[in-house]
């Protein structure tokens, strides 16, 4: 999730956790440990950027680094707030709840989380929230910003950030519901429009849990299509997108390309600008949110040689990621706003594209 929700939900976690002891030390510590596992992009001026997209949402993003870490910053807390007289046991309290709430939100999101590092590289992503979602991030804000301003002789602040956080989850509950809702849709869909897939991945469009984005994949394309937990009729307009794969074929054997096989999870395509091979994510849409017959692939990676004789056979290619972009154009956000409504005018009628004449 973005930085400003992160640090919303490690102070109501630390507010939820010690408010009524320490007062507003524990929203202000929870935002701080809410935030630190995001300071692994420190790390990138030490990696190359194969070892950035590897590294970042890994070790820090744990259950096996709060459980190491949270005793020592519990304990060097309660040194340095000893007036206080809350054991290093209920910092650590405090901090292990800050990191593996920024953990399993961020696992609810698309980009993949390494929630079982050092044993496993696995990314976990459950894709039922967008990395935006003010409906999610007002209710912490409404109730850690009440607890904060509030007098701490009654408990009308503490109660305030309860309420903020009971809300922000049960909403996060309902996204997980909008996915099961529109999940078996998109199932029918594919097979009443004769599509056999192999698997499938769905996430929520921007900033909203109501319109839903599948991919599937055939073995050899990807079918990318809309539904609204609010449309009306079965119909989904799916577009195919050949996974163009085979240009990757030469460079299989390359770091590089085996990291983005593993960071896409094999939804992805590949286009070749003349120039070089361009990695397409395709997890993370494009700038029209898949409603206009052409849009710009938000995540993108330019694969270019480096030959050096002191590298690896194996290491002789990186890349570079393209700036992420999003077309915030009213009219692109109009349709969108029409579209989570169940208005499937504002999507245009879908047909195969090339990733080459979507860029």
């Amino acid at each position: 999730m973005d930085s400003l929700t992160q640090a919303a939900l490690g102070a109501a976690v630390g507010e939820a956790v010690l408010g009524r002891r320490v007062g507003n030390k524990a929203p202000l510590w929870g935002a701080a440990f809410g935030t630190l596992p995001d300071l692994d992009v420190l790390a990138n001026v030490f990696l190359d950027p194969i070892g950035e997209l590897q590294f970042h949402r890994g070790l820090s993003h744990s259950f096996f680094f709060a459980a190491v870490t949270a005793p020592l910053f519990g304990w060097l807390l309660a040194r340095w707030h000893r007036d206080d007289a809350v054991p290093a046991r209920g910092w650590a309290r405090l901090v292990f709840a800050a990191f593996v709430t920024h953990a399993l939100i961020d696992a609810c999101t698309t980009y993949g989380t390494q929630l079982f590092q050092p044993f496993s590289d696995y990314p976990v992503s459950f894709n039922t929230i967008f990395i935006i979602d003010p409906l999610y991030t007002l209710p912490l804000l409404i109730g850690v910003g009440w607890a904060l301003i509030a007098s701490r002789t009654r408990r009308l602040g503490h109660r305030a950030n309860t309420v903020g956080l009971v809300l922000s989850t049960a909403y996060l509950l309902c996204t997980v519901a909008a996915k099961a809702i529109t999940w078996p849709a998109f199932e029918r869909a594919l097979a009443e429009q004769g599509i056999r897939v192999e698997r499938m991945m769905t996430t929520p469009t921007p900033l909203n849990a109501l319109l839903w984005t599948a991919i599937a994949d055939d073995g050899e394309a990807l079918w990318v299509g809309l539904r609204s937990v609010l449309d009306d009729g079965p119909e989904v307009r799916f577009r195919r997108i050949p996974r163009h794969a085979d240009r990757l074929a030469p460079l299989r054997d390359q770091r590089a390309v085996r990291v983005l096989l593993w960071f896409s999870r094999g939804y992805f395509t590949v286009s070749d600008t003349g120039e070089g091979l361009v990695f397409h994510d395709l997890r993370f849409g494009r700038s029209d949110a898949w409603l206009t017959d052409r849009g710009a692939y938000i995540f993108n990676f330019r694969l270019r040689p480096r030959p050096d004789p002191t590298r690896p056979p194996d290491d002789q290619w990186t890349f570079e990621q393209a700036i992420p972009s999003f077309d915030a154009r009213s009219a692109v956000l109009g349709r969108l706003w029409r579209r989570m409504w169940g208005d499937r005018a504002a999507e245009v009628a879908a047909g195969t594209s090339d990733a080459a004449g979507d860029r």
